[in-house]
């Protein structure tokens, strides 16, 4: 599984964040092939404050997938949008992702 995440630092101003956020999510729900949309609202780290605010994370079945969404028409009108945040206001990172059920390494007895 592959996915493409963008990581948003905490916005000078959160209403006008929201806004455009709202308008980028619309856009994304359209691009082609999203196995799972996923959206983390950051609250704090060990060391109390972060300069993160929202991390949103989209699946994707394997890399091919992804790439051919991000650069479908959908895709490409979703990237422009991002045009709209402020410089520097975000991160934008691919990641292969490998999830063992139950959420944890099997013990040897388990295997």
């Amino acid at each position: 599984m592959f996915k493409f995440m963008i990581i948003f630092n905490k916005p000078a101003n959160v209403s006008t964040f929201e806004g455009i956020y709202n308008d980028l999510l619309a856009l994304i729900e359209r691009m082609p092939d999203i196995q799972r949309r996923q959206v983390v609202n950051i609250v704090g780290s060990p060391t109390g404050s972060t300069r993160l605010y929202r991390i949103l994370e989209v699946y994707y079945d394997d890399q091919q997938q992804m790439e051919t969404s991000l650069n479908s028409p959908a895709g490409q009108e979703a990237g422009g949008e991002l045009q709209r945040f402020p410089a520097g206001s975000f991160d934008l990172i691919f990641a292969e992702v490998y999830e063992e059920e139950g959420g944890r390494t099997r013990t040897e007895d388990e295997q």
